[in-house]
């Protein structure tokens, strides 16, 4: 009977002696006990004698490719980490290799530095780097919790999400403006070994384009002006975590090229810097553009789409899912409530729900919650109902089946309908901006017929004096406009 170890044991599978016995010494130098294959029958007899850390697979072998191991492993449900060797330049092997549950995968010739590295980050052995001061970086968070729904299209989004956790395959977001594609990569995070680690969030498109290679990888003192001392860039603020570039496909051409050495390297060269430094990241990248298009038309790289496409999540837009908005409204009226010292938690009326219901929401769930920002203001009570929204007809796609309303989880009550608003005679260009001004007119007016004396005015309108402070802080509206 096999003596259990505590160091991880290893499963290398390689034709090549040579190439075994290398790949053997450097992780046996790293601490780990070592068994050897030459074949998928082979290895396969080894696997059914004994479980094991990770499989160490090359893609070519003589009785077939390193994918029918991956699949093994997958259909038994086990649980070792798989990393793929496929011949340099073989990027359609390593997506495929990805894409069949392998951790990450290597390319011939192999660089010792990047083998140990990537093994040690299956395993969990590679401590990553002191978290470094960067601008536009998000702090970590519950994440999954925030993916409400239960609809067919957010499961199936979950599903994947659960799936491509597990893995450092390359993940490529899509979705429209304000669908939660944020969302969507920490949970990804979250689900994967690197759940304790940094999640780096960055927006391509806010970084002016001269200061690109200097955010992302960071730079030396001296390098240019006003460089006074050394500073991390991205990557290295993310090492040994997750790097989420948000709008990749607003990178300039010029800083695409730099991005794909770096994923294909795995290393940094700071700017200013001599020597490039080792990271250990997991890239996830989002894009509401249609990236195989820019590729058509010049302007994304096809070999950095493929790199970054290797899985890609869809994630659907607001209308395709209507049968969730109960429980996304009830989620989003309780996270602004408890911001606004709001208590209770104000709800939606069957009316109000009805009312959403009818609308398309071009700017997806970020709409809904401006939306429900301002209800929740405007409502000044415990129930908001059709015309707290502000939702002109207009807008609305016309009376739905009352079948389509059953699914949606939501309170029952009569609420009052806001009185005496008139719609503008030409459809506001800006919607979130024009109820804005319409409830600081409102206010203000409140305001002036009580010498802006807040009490009354906000008793007048049905708020509380918390309510309305709250409503002038985020309308900017003083006591100096009287």
């Amino acid at each position: 009977m096999t003596t259990a170890s505590s160091a991880p044991r290893l499963l290398v599978v390689d034709d090549e002696p040579d190439l075994r016995t290398l790949y053997e010494l450097t992780l046996l130098r790293e601490g780990y006990e070592i068994d050897s294959a030459g074949s998928v029958a082979e290895a396969l007899a080894q696997l059914n004698a004994r479980p094991y850390s990770a499989v160490i697979t090359d893609m070519r072998l003589p009785d077939g490719s390193g994918l029918a191991l991956l699949r093994w492993l997958e259909q038994a449900g086990r649980p070792e980490k798989a990393v793929v060797i496929t011949a340099f330049g073989s990027a359609e092997n390593a997506v495929e290799a990805l894409k069949a549950g392998a951790f990450d995968y290597l390319t011939k010739p192999v660089d010792l530095r990047q083998f140990r590295l990537v093994i040690g980050s299956a395993l969990g052995r590679v401590a990553p780097a002191p978290p470094a001061a960067a601008p536009a970086v998000a702090a970590d968070g519950p994440t999954a919790p925030r993916l409400v729904g239960e609809s067919p299209a957010i499961r199936a989004v979950r599903s994947l999400i659960d799936k491509v956790g597990r893995s450092m395959a390359p993940v490529l977001v899509q979705g429209e403006s304000g669908t939660g594609k944020e969302l969507v990569a920490r949970a990804i995070h979250d689900h994967g070994a690197r759940a304790g680690e940094r999640f780096v969030a960055v927006n391509c498109g806010a970084i002016p384009e001269n200061l690109l290679e200097a955010e992302f990888f960071g730079y030396r003192k001296g390098a240019f002006t006003g460089a006074n001392e050394d500073r991390e860039g991205f990557f290295q603020a993310a090492d040994g975590g997750t790097l989420f570039l948000d709008e990749i496909g607003d990178l300039p051409l010029a800083m695409q090229s730099k991005l794909l050495r770096v994923i294909q390297e795995r290393s940094v060269r700071p700017v200013g810097a001599t020597a490039e430094s080792p990271v250990n990241v997991r890239i996830l990248s989002a894009t509401h553009k249609d990236l195989s298009a820019e590729v058509a038309a010049g302007r994304f790289r096809q070999d950095l789409f493929y790199r970054l496409n290797v899985i890609q999540i869809r994630v659907p837009p607001l209308r395709e899912r209507l049968e969730d908005l109960g429980l996304i409204s009830a989620r989003v009226l309780a996270r602004i409530a408890q911001d606004a010292g709001v208590s209770p938690t104000p709800r939606l009326t069957a009316g109000a729900l009805q009312t959403l219901s009818r609308y398309a929401f071009p700017g997806n769930v970020r709409e809904l919650e401006n939306l429900l920002h301002r209800a929740l203001a405007l409502a000044g009570g415990e129930w908001i109902d059709a015309g707290d929204l502000g939702l002109p007809d207009a807008l609305l796609d016309g009376d739905r089946s009352e079948s389509q309303f059953a699914a949606l989880d939501t309170p029952v009550a009569a609420a009052p309908v806001a009185e005496g608003l008139s719609l503008p005679e030409q459809l506001p260009g800006d919607l979130a901006q024009y109820l804005d001004e319409v409830e600081r007119a409102i206010l203000l007016r409140a305001l002036e017929a009580h010498r802006f004396n807040r009490t009354a005015a906000a008793a007048s309108l049905g708020l509380s004096l918390r309510q309305i402070r709250y409503r002038m802080a985020r309308l900017a509206i003083s006591a100096a406009e009287s």
